[in-house]
C-alpha cells in the first residue's frame, strides 16, 4: 500500500477514536450505490461514472465544498476511481488519500473488544456489514461463535492471548454472511456445533441441544434452544454474557422469514421466535446481551445490560414480549420487514454445505445488513 492509501482498518479506528472531525470521508460512488450502503459519517460526490472515463470536471466543480484544513480519504468500490480522485484533489492542494480496496476493504475490515462487565468473552464486530461474532474462553482454551469467512482474523487473536482454539460454533444456518466457522474448525480438526434443526444435510456438525453444554476449559457455555429467526436459533449463555445471536438485537429482533417468507409461515415463525424471547426476558437483569448484529449502533463494544432493555424505549418488538402481547409483535413484524439480505438465498446453500462457494464469495455479503425484523 503506497503512501498516498490509507486502509479501510485505520479509517474505522479514526472514525471509532476521533469522530470525524478531522476525517472528511468522501465517496465518489454513484447515488444509488451511497443511498444503500454508505461508510458512516461520509459525504457523497456522485462522480463515480465520469471517473472511469478520467473526466475530473464535475468533482472540480465541487472543490468549494471540500474542506482545506482537515485529511480527506476518498472511497469507491475497489480503490481506483478513488484513487484517480485523490491525486486529483492533492494536486490541487488537499491532503487526500484512497481507501485501499474501496468499499471492498470496508467490508471486510474486523475490530475486537474485551468485555469488562463479561468476563471471558471477546467481541469481534465488522463495522461495514453489521456483522458481530465472539471467542469466549476459559483457561487457555476458547470457543469461536459465528465466525466470518476470514478466518485468520480468529485464529491470530488467539494467538495473541495464548489461547487454543477447542471448538467453533454459529448460532444458527445464517443467511446474510457467508460463515467460517466449518472451514476454521476442519483446519483446526476440532468440532463445528449447530443445532440439528439449521444442520440441514450438513455432515460432520455436532449438534446442539437445549440445555446441552459446550466445555470451553473449566468453564462452560450453556445453550439455549431460541427458535424464531431460524428453526435451529440457538443462544449461548456464557455466565454473565448471553450470546444472542439472530434472536435478540440492542434495538430489534431477528426477523422470521428467511426460511419461508409466505404470511403464515412467517406468522408461525414469529410466534416461536415471541416465545423465545420471552425466555430471554426471564434471565436476571445484570445478563449482558451480546447480539450478532448491529445497523447504526456506536456503541462497542456491541452490549448491554438486559435489565436496560427492559428499561428503555428503543426496542419496540421487545416491549411487546414485556407486555405479553403476542399479537402486536407478530403483526408488527408482518407490516415492517424490511428488505432481504442480498444473496441471501445463495449465502444459505453455501453455510448449508448445499454449495461450494465461488470465487465471488467475498461480493455476496457486501452491503447493508438487513437481519433485523423492523
Amino acid at each position: 500500500m503506497s503512501n498516498t492509501d490509507i486502509a479501510p482498518s485505520e479509517v474505522a479506528r479514526r472514525i471509532e477514536e476521533e469522530g470525524t472531525e478531522d476525517l472528511f470521508v468522501l465517496d465518489v460512488r454513484n447515488e444509488d450505490d451511497y443511498e444503500e450502503w454508505q461508510i458512516p459519517g461520509s459525504t457523497n460526490i456522485p462522480v463515480y461514472d465520469e471517473l472511469l472515463e478520467n473526466d475530473y470536471s464535475t468533482l472540480e466543480s465541487h472543490l468549494d465544498e471540500l474542506p482545506e484544513s482537515e485529511e480527506i480519504v476518498v472511497v469507491c468500490v475497489a480503490g481506483v476511481t478513488s484513487s484517480r480522485a485523490a491525486q486529483f484533489l492533492r494536486e490541487r492542494g488537499f491532503d487526500a488519500k484512497s481507501i485501499d480496496d474501496g468499499m471492498n476493504g470496508w467490508g471486510r475490515v474486523h475490530r475486537q473488544y474485551d468485555l469488562e462487565n463479561a468476563d471471558g468473552i471477546v467481541q469481534i464486530v465488522r463495522p461495514g456489514t453489521g456483522c458481530v461474532s465472539h471467542l469466549v474462553y476459559g483457561g487457555n482454551e476458547a470457543v469461536v461463535v459465528d465466525p466470518s469467512q476470514y478466518i485468520d482474523e480468529y485464529l491470530t487473536i488467539a494467538d495473541d492471548r495464548g489461547l487454543e482454539i477447542v471448538g467453533v460454533a454459529d448460532t444458527h444456518a445464517h443467511a446474510d454472511h457467508v460463515s467460517g466457522a466449518r472451514r476454521l474448525a476442519g483446519e483446526l480438526d476440532v468440532p463445528y456445533y449447530l443445532h440439528g434443526d439449521d444442520a440441514g444435510e450438513l455432515d460432520g456438525a455436532t449438534e446442539l441441544e437445549d440445555g446441552g453444554t459446550i466445555p470451553i476449559g473449566n468453564r462452560e457455555l450453556d445453550v439455549i434452544h431460541t427458535p424464531g429467526h431460524t428453526p435451529g436459533s440457538v443462544s449461548f449463555r456464557f455466565d454473565d454474557g448471553l450470546l444472542s445471536g439472530d434472536t435478540l438485537f440492542l434495538r430489534s429482533v431477528g426477523r422470521p422469514d428467511l426460511e419461508d417468507s409466505s404470511e403464515e409461515a412467517v406468522r408461525e415463525a414469529a410466534g416461536r421466535l415471541f416465545d423465545s424471547l420471552d425466555t430471554l426476558t426471564d434471565l436476571e437483569d445484570e445478563t449482558v446481551v451480546l447480539p450478532g448484529h448491529f445497523s447504526d449502533e456506536e456503541t462497542r463494544p456491541l452490549a448491554t445490560e438486559l435489565g436496560k432493555l427492559h428499561e428503555e424505549t428503543t426496542n419496540e418488538l421487545l416491549s411487546y414480549v414485556e407486555d405479553d402481547d403476542e399479537e402486536a409483535f407478530v403483526e408488527t413484524i408482518v407490516e415492517s420487514l424490511a428488505d432481504e439480505p442480498a444473496n441471501y438465498n445463495e449465502i444459505k446453500q453455501i453455510n448449508w454445505g448445499k454449495e461450494q462457494p465461488g470465487d465471488d464469495v467475498k461480493a455476496l455479503e457486501l452491503g447493508p445488513n438487513n437481519c433485523a425484523a423492523n
